[in-house]
């Protein structure tokens, strides 16, 4: 029961924020009535329907809003890494997590055609994690070179996504409100999934959203490049300090709907779910090794609860590279913990990107048990090494879904079956 009901409550709350399933609960159309969350527009007052966005879903939900809408989407153009057919939004493939110039081709298009949509227009505007990386367009002297290697160098050193986020809002023209300025006067409503911990306006670094105030300076010990040191120094790009007029964002998918959904798979097995936070942060070992130990006290002691117990987390977790090997926050968690849990009580750990691709690893995550580690210093080698998903491969309990189309950040389940 343990690793199988770890796996099918994570797998459930993946289902459940799939953007086509959030699009079918969130959009609907009746005559000319449409809703998006609660959100209405009557259509009869709309010369043309666009579709404009971008990020790893927008493909996805340039799909589902075709399903709903069909001919009365007039145009649209989304940038994705991801792309779906389509029949009348321009899906254009852009790379992820770097920004490339590629990219920038594609943006430019997308503002382009902001820019040209006009006081009568409607335009839903998928947002979604990635479109950081993929809505790419460099400000002042910025390069596209630059702005990958300000990535790169924020991602290796492991800093916060909010600071990412924030560096990389002062360094765009559609990040920050970008988007949103240059669809003005359009009547706009954005389609986020929410791939963030806290705040939506932070989802692909806010192109709808005013800059919501994260610090942007660069942390100690990253090494960006010297025009991007300038280009911040200086002030950066700013956008708007407030929201414009004729502008809503509907979140139709989170990580909370995920937990919720897989709440509900675990209480299906007979076991009442203890949910621990949706917005776990810091260092993935660290939060395995506490989560690890929440759960041996759940065994010993029966606190917080008895046991048999499920607990349940999202957020995101992050790791500092050091290594150079193949893997990820959700793998690097599953190996802490498989490590911790090592001959201790019944349990099974599960740890997943609901997008399917846990940074460098090829795969979502890991699924691991108290039985999972036979020798304590190869998992250690793992860990140092940044190489967990090559160690849970060979212990053959690697997760590879392939790429879901959900992406609402880490899922985590604890199972735990009985007392020592």
């Amino acid at each position: 029961m343990d690793v199988r009901l770890a796996v099918e409550s994570l797998a459930a709350g993946i289902r459940a924020a799939h953007p086509r399933r959030a699009i079918a609960d969130a959009v609907t159309l009746d005559g000319d009535h449409l809703r998006v969350g609660d959100v209405s527009v009557d259509l009869a007052d709309v010369n043309r329907v666009l579709v404009l966005g971008g990020g790893n879903a927008a493909g996805t939900i340039g799909v589902a809003l075709e399903a709903v809408l069909g001919d009365r989407i007039d145009d649209g153009l989304v940038v994705t890494d991801d792309p779906r057919e389509t029949d009348r939004v321009s899906v254009r493939e852009g790379d992820h997590p770097l920004p490339t110039v590629r990219n920038e081709r594609a943006t430019g298009d997308l503002l382009d055609r902001a820019r040209a949509a006009g006081p009568d227009d409607l335009v839903l505007a998928p947002i979604t994690g990635g479109g950081s990386a993929l809505l790419c367009a460099p400000a002042g002297d910025l390069s596209v070179d630059d702005l990958a290697a300000t990535t790169d160098a924020l991602l290796a050193a492991g800093v916060s996504i909010d600071r990412i986020n924030a560096i990389r809002r002062r360094c765009s023209k559609i990040k920050g409100g970008g988007l949103a300025s240059a669809l003005a006067p359009a009547r706009t409503i954005g389609v986020l999934v929410s791939d963030v911990v806290g705040e939506s306006s932070v989802i692909a670094s806010g192109p709808l959203s005013p800059d919501p105030g994260v610090d942007p300076s660069i942390p100690d010990g990253v090494d960006l490049p010297q025009v991007v040191r300038k280009h911040l120094a200086d002030g950066g790009t700013v956008g708007p300090a407030t929201d414009r007029a004729g502008l809503d964002r509907v979140v139709i998918a989170d990580g909370e709907r995920a937990i919720e959904a897989a709440a509900t798979r675990v209480r299906e097995a007979g076991v009442e779910p203890t949910v621990l936070s949706t917005t776990i942060r810091g260092g993935a070992a660290d939060a395995a090794r506490t989560q690890v130990a929440i759960a041996e006290e759940i065994a010993a002691t029966g606190r917080p609860v008895d046991p048999p117990a499920v607990l349940l987390s999202g957020g995101e977790t992050t790791v500092d590279v050091t290594g150079a090997g193949r893997g990820g926050p959700n793998t690097t968690f599953a190996t802490a913990a498989a490590l911790a849990a090592a001959d201790g009580p019944r349990m099974a750990v599960a740890s997943v990107d609901t997008d399917g691709q846990d940074g460098s690893a090829g795969a979502a995550g890991g699924v691991v048990t108290e039985t999972t580690v036979d020798d304590p210093d190869w998992a250690r080698a793992a860990l140092r090494d940044d190489d967990t998903a090559s160690y849970l491969r060979e212990r053959g309990v690697l997760l590879d879904s392939g790429r879901t189309g959900t992406n609402v950040n880490d899922l985590r389940a604890v199972v735990v079956l009985d007392r020592d």
